[in-house]
């Protein structure tokens, strides 16, 4: 392995043959390269589309009021669904619910809200107001820094109590150490008592939380709500769709709409789309395996057709070396050590190529919702050059254990 006059005649071997050996390693550095990036990209979009739900429960039912497209009691097509807090109640009383919450934008914000002006002493800044239940805590995934969330007792004495997003905290204020501050939304006083983190990132942060009744009585919206959020546990697709067709049965009931009338109520099931995009990103990773065998294969057809060419034209070499006292444990030795070098240098070009490509791509594509940072898991990559080295060696070994049985004679014999 170590010896200077092998690696000697390895080089002198593949110099002679230029164009044949760059060929071929370039076959076999392609098919590592191109793995690497298929891997990278395929976890970026992985890493993108998670980043998405990080914000959001994974195992929760959104629901939406709409228009109704279809009549039902005699009544028109066109009419507004807008839900009510005995909505909220009626869910939440669902056995298989764990957190739920109804969402109430203030002056007609909608169901995401909406800005609002929100001052402190000079300052004054329009942030995303949201009032909200206590179980919104778990469905937006947020991390308290200070203070507390908003609670039951918040809720039943409709209390003038706010829980602010560190950004908010620092415009308004300069620091996070805010808890019994006042502030004012659109001229209604509220005191601080928390202040949170979310991983949905800066916008996600810059949000202010009241109670969902406080908001309806101080901003006049009776007991209207705009939106239905709730945790179904470790419910799979199917159960979840079954959970979610029970509570749009009971809004139906409730507001007097057609249960199939898809238009009177809109529901985001967070469970189907999570595992939608799990078994797409599934499909893709065996994708890439395949991709991988295939590349394994063709390294190894390249390097075995290589050595054989290779053998072939030393057949007098070998017949001589024979001659002159070598042994088939150093003839072999010799062409397989020159396969695996040559799968080891393609090999590592290839992964060298395909991590820079991705690092690339990272430093000139922001991140976004869809496409994360590309990134490969290393050891993948690895495994898959080693296994491609190790299947060169093999294909070294054939035509080199073939060529040591030749007899001398017949080898010095061969045109």
């Amino acid at each position: 392995m170590f010896s200077l006059d092998r690696w000697q005649e390895i080089f002198e071997t593949l110099w002679r043959n230029k164009l044949r050996t760059a060929l071929t390693a370039f076959s076999m550095a392609w098919g590592i390269f191109m793995l690497v990036v298929l891997l990278g990209l395929g976890n970026g979009m992985q890493t993108g589309v998670e980043s998405g739900f990080a914000d959001d429960a994974t195992n929760s039912v959104w629901m939406f009021g709409g228009q109704t497209s279809k009549p039902a009691k005699g009544l028109p097509v066109g009419r507004r669904v807008v839900f009510a807090n005995p909505d909220v109640d009626k869910i939440d009383a669902f056995p298989e619910v764990d957190h739920i919450t109804g969402r109430f934008g203030i002056r007609g914000g909608g169901p995401f809200g909406g800005e609002s002006m929100v001052r402190a002493g000079p300052k004054a800044q329009a942030f995303d107001v949201r009032a909200v239940h206590p179980g919104h805590l778990y469905l937006e995934r947020t991390e308290m820094k200070a203070g507390r969330y908003l609670n039951d007792e918040d809720i039943a004495h409709r209390r003038k109590v706010a829980v602010v997003g560190i950004p908010v905290a620092t415009f308004l204020f300069g620091t996070t150490d805010v808890i019994g501050r006042w502030i004012e939304i659109n001229r209604v006083p509220f005191a601080i008592v928390g202040v949170f983190d979310d991983a949905g990132g800066e916008g996600e942060q810059k949000k202010v939380y009241l109670p969902i009744t406080t908001a309806q009585a101080a901003f006049n919206g009776a007991d209207r709500v705009n939106m239905i959020m709730f945790t179904v546990g470790d419910a799979g697709v199917e159960e979840s769709k079954e959970i979610a067709d029970r509570a749009v049965a009971h809004l139906a009931e409730a507001h007097h709409f057609a249960p199939a009338d898809k238009q009177a109520v809109r529901v985001r099931n967070n469970v189907e789309n999570f595992a939608q995009f799990q078994q797409m990103f599934t499909m893709i990773a065996v994708f890439v395996m395949l991709m991988a065998a295939c590349t394994i294969v063709a390294g190894v057809i390249g390097v075995s057709n290589i050595m054989m060419i290779v053998v072939r034209e030393r057949t007098k070499e070998i017949g001589v070396r024979k001659a002159l006292g070598a042994t088939p444990a150093a003839i072999i030795g010799s062409i397989v050590q020159e396969a695996i070098f040559l799968t080891a240098v393609a090999g590592l070009a290839g992964l060298v190529a395909g991590v820079a490509l991705l690092t690339a791509i990272g430093a000139m594509v922001p991140p976004g919702e869809m496409f994360g940072t590309p990134r490969i898991d290393l050891d993948v990559a690895l495994y898959a050059t080693a296994i491609l080295i190790g299947a060169g060696a093999l294909a070294g070994f054939f035509p080199a254990r073939a060529a040591a049985k030749v007899n001398p004679i017949v080898a010095l014999r061969d045109e």
